[in-house]
């Protein structure tokens, strides 16, 4: 016996509402496409564009960015250009001599100096020979460590600290990696939602969501983690929804940040977390967040 199948497009959901008439929309220009006249000599080139017979153009795809008379064209997807103060999640790619190499989705490894760290104990002292010798100890290769970026030296290679006991080895959890140019840029990045999950939003583009993290935990310098404890179901299915709600946002190009994730989150609990994956799942979602946010941002506005 044959078995029909109907598919409905997530454009034909009842769910799907229209959005805000007062949203806000980018131009993506494209390689070549011109981005502002020859008419317009008053203006300064900047990265992503080029100059063709007084015509500024775009040399990458992505939207336009104009500060004064610099105007530059910011790529959709790039690599990470990390900048002082920034928050991160990375992983440790090798030990050498003083220092880690860190990867953290830009151009060139990272380094995170064994004078940039806080010893087991928080400890501060000047590193000795011996403190060289159990730096595998400390950190290992694998290990995922959040961070700051402390200074950025010529060739574009990033230097990190994890001074402060916020930052350090991170234990069980679950990685996402996004577009860094999605991750909005905030004044907090550590993240305690209200359904029991942490969240770090690295802006280097690589996202940590692991169960709630108390402030008694991390007193060790950052580098005892309990990879032994027992997360509960609920807990591992609340990070499993986070996890597939952000993949949601980023298929529709949408910015990542506290509000726009718990937001998502809430218009998801109407599926089931592997449901999330679906296609008309995914839009539905993205298009409803998207709507709540526009509501919101008409209210603070008004």
């Amino acid at each position: 016996m044959s078995q029909k199948i109907y598919i409905r497009s997530a454009s034909t959901s009842s769910r799907i509402r229209p959005l805000p008439a007062t949203q806000k929309y980018y131009k993506i220009f494209t390689p070549g496409e011109e981005v502002i006249k020859s008419a317009h000599t008053n203006f300064l080139r900047g990265h992503g564009t080029y100059e063709e017979k007084g015509d500024l153009k775009a040399s990458v795809a992505g939207v336009k960015e104009q500060v004064n008379k610099l105007i530059s064209v910011r790529p959709l997807k790039s690599r990470y250009n990390g900048q002082v103060g920034e928050v991160l999640v990375g992983r440790i790619m090798e030990v050498q001599q003083k220092r880690w190499k860190v990867d953290t989705n830009s151009r060139l490894d990272s380094a995170l100096l064994l004078s940039s760290v806080n010893l087991p104990g928080g400890e501060l002292r000047r590193r000795s020979v011996e403190d060289q010798h159990m730096m595998r100890q400390y950190l290992r290769e694998g290990d995922l460590i959040s961070a700051e970026v402390q200074s950025v030296f010529m060739d574009g290679t990033l230097s990190l600290h994890t001074r402060s006991l916020k930052y350090g080895k991170l234990g069980q959890g679950i990685l996402v990696k996004v577009f860094p140019s999605l991750v909005k840029k905030c004044k907090l990045h550590f993240h305690n939602l209200p359904f029991g999950i942490s969240l770090i939003l690295g802006n280097n583009g690589y996202i940590w969501i692991s169960p709630l993290v108390t402030n008694s935990e991390g007193n060790e310098g950052g580098f005892v983690q309990n990879l032994e404890e027992v997360v509960s179901k609920d807990t591992r299915e609340a990070m499993g929804r986070v996890r597939n709600c952000i993949l949601a946002l980023v298929q529709s190009y949408m910015m990542l940040y506290d509000t726009s994730i718990v937001f998502a989150y809430e218009e998801s609990l109407k599926y089931s977390v592997h449901e999330l994956l679906l296609p008309e799942a995914m839009v539905d979602i993205a298009v409803l967040t998207q709507h709540r946010l526009g509501m919101l941002e008409d209210y603070e506005f008004n």
